[in-house]
């Protein structure tokens, strides 16, 4: 088979027809934001920038830096750079505390995410015969919508079935015959793990999944793709940059693509805001420099990643970026040790445990309590309580040494987590810092 780009000027790209055109666009966006942001021109004055000193994408670092705590400060409208009438939608984050971050969109910045997505599914291999069964979140989630909109713009058959109703995702998952499927990475193990219980795994004719919005870890990915019988590719994006398909995987799987001639990425290091060489690990920065209702530059992402420019068998030429190995933020600090939830779901997956586990944080007399519930299979299950505690202990060894700290361990029984339909809970944090 040939190979399957979406936009192939594009996504093969000479790395001079590329800068050219990053150079046009950034000079553009630049001057947009700033005539028509009061906030962002005041953080421009701030740092003592003007867009006159933006003449190509080496001029970058000297832009300021914005962070979620900009876009909250400035909700509803304090970031939109059109008037309301040229804007036709909002998406929302899934925002945990005080406001959510509200993204804005012109009809064109719906057509540009959607050709993300669009490039995101050709690359896992689909085409205008698939059926593309959607099982992200709807509504103000950018899941759904995008990869929706993706579909369409391949001219897949697509199956908007957003979460939740197990029961009828595998009914119309194996009554159309449904090819590649879009969700989270734990909701795709909870599907595999419902097809199997309900005997019905030989019954579906799926051959890809695109599965992003949480982090998730390779040992997941091959425990996913065997169980579903598909490959698994990742895709990444955040609300504020558009959503899904900022970066995609191809059938290499070693990163994810950029689509760079709409984002640019940085590498920084999250203490000094200095830029950091390719190769270099650092938190994640992007710069819009194509969508114009909300034309974030330099958005810090608090994702850690690297970014490489190896060449890739595919043939694109996009940056890739690895999958992102934590947070500069959502780190948990525990006894003063850094702690990221996708260490520990390496551990169990490598013990043969599933990904279904919680991490339960709390102080008890001024000392950080740490404890990690994990389910075991149904094989595994024994009322035998001498078996479980030395099952219980083995984890425990295996975490401590990836961590250099010791949880206490608590198995629990098969299926007893509760279940994530969006995005997993994984961490309970009770602790009152």
């Amino acid at each position: 088979m040939g190979k399957m780009y979406y936009q192939e000027d594009m996504e093969t790209a000479s790395r001079e027809t590329m800068i050219k055109l990053q150079n046009e666009r950034l000079v553009k966006n630049v001057k947009h934001a700033y005539d028509n942001i009061a906030a962002y021109r005041e953080k421009c004055k701030e740092t003592g920038v003007e867009p006159g000193d933006i003449k190509s994408i080496d001029d970058l670092h000297k832009l300021p830096f914005l962070s979620k705590d900009d876009l909250r400060d400035a909700y509803p409208y304090g970031y939109l750079a059109l008037p309301l009438e040229d804007v036709v939608r909002i998406q929302s984050t899934s925002g945990t505390t005080g406001k959510r971050v509200v993204a804005f969109y012109t009809q064109a910045d719906i057509d540009l995410w959607d050709e993300c997505c669009a490039r995101a599914i050709v690359a896992a291999g689909g085409t205008n015969k698939d059926v593309v069964h959607v099982s992200y979140g709807y509504g103000l989630f950018t899941g759904g919508p995008g990869l929706n909109g993706g579909s369409h713009k391949v001219g897949s058959l697509t199956l908007p079935m957003s979460s939740g109703n197990t029961e009828r995702q595998l009914q119309f998952m194996i009554d159309l015959e449904a090819t590649i499927l879009c969700c989270t990475p734990s909701y795709a193990a909870f599907l595999a793990e419902s097809l199997h219980s309900a005997g019905l795994r030989d019954q579906i004719k799926l051959k890809a999944g695109i599965f992003g919005a949480e982090a998730w870890s390779e040992e997941m990915r091959r425990d996913i793709e065997k169980n579903l019988g598909i490959k698994a590719y990742d895709i990444y994006g955040l609300t504020e940059t558009s959503g899904p398909g900022v970066s995609f995987e191809c059938e290499e799987q070693t990163g994810m693509h950029i689509n760079e001639d709409h984002f640019i990425p940085e590498i920084i290091d999250p203490d000094t805001g200095e830029v950091l060489p390719l190769g270099e690990k650092g938190e994640l920065v992007f710069s819009c420099i194509s969508k114009q209702a909300f034309p974030l530059l330099r958005y810090r992402t608090r994702d850690i990643c690297v970014l490489t420019r190896n060449e890739c068998s595919c043939g694109r030429t996009l940056i890739k970026m690895s999958k992102p190995m934590g947070r500069s933020d959502d780190m948990l600090i525990i006894r003063g040790v850094n702690v990221f939830p996708s260490q520990i779901e390496t551990v169990l997956m490598k013990e043969g445990y599933p990904a279904n586990y919680q991490i339960i944080l709390d102080r008890v007399n001024h000392t950080d309590t740490f404890e990690v519930q994990v389910e075991m299979t149904p094989e595994m299950f024994s009322d035998e309580v001498r078996i479980v505690a030395e099952k219980e202990k083995e984890l425990l060894t295996a975490l401590r040494a990836m961590l250099g700290i010791s949880p206490k361990v608590t198995l629990m029984n098969p299926r007893s987590i509760t279940r994530s339909e969006g995005k997993a809970v994984r961490v309970i944090d009770n602790r009152k810092i």
